[in-house]
């Protein structure tokens, strides 16, 4: 894992829409998390297994460095996400749109978070 490329496949619009997506999920569902070095753990409430599934095939298939792991445990579905070890200086940026009840704002292409009409 630890030679993979350290990139989302989306472009800037898609990935607004993932990170509402996302944002929405964990405002209905989302019960606790935690973080430990390069691992994310996400517990959402039992009822959202269909679409914690649908996040995790999403996620899979446009950030295929991240490891995502699904378990059904009483009382909720534990999402497990490990970064590899070169994207240790990154995991923050790269965690924290999981473990947010919020929509984080996304840079355009020239760099700004909105205003230049880019």
């Amino acid at each position: 894992m630890d030679d993979d490329v350290i990139a989302c496949s989306l472009d800037a619009g898609q990935l607004k829409g993932r990170l509402e997506w996302i944002a929405a999920l964990n405002a209905r569902s989302l019960k606790s998390f935690s973080r430990e070095e390069l691992t994310l753990t996400l517990d959402y409430e039992p009822a959202a297994i269909a679409d914690v599934r649908k996040m995790v095939e999403r996620e899979q298939s446009c950030c295929a460095f991240l490891d995502f792991t699904i378990a059904e445990r009483p009382g909720c579905v534990r999402v497990s996400i490990v970064a590899p070890e070169n994207a240790r200086e990154a995991a923050e940026a790269l965690f924290e749109p999981f473990a947010s009840r919020v929509v984080q704002e996304v840079a355009r292409p020239c760099g700004c978070n909105g205003g230049c009409g880019a």
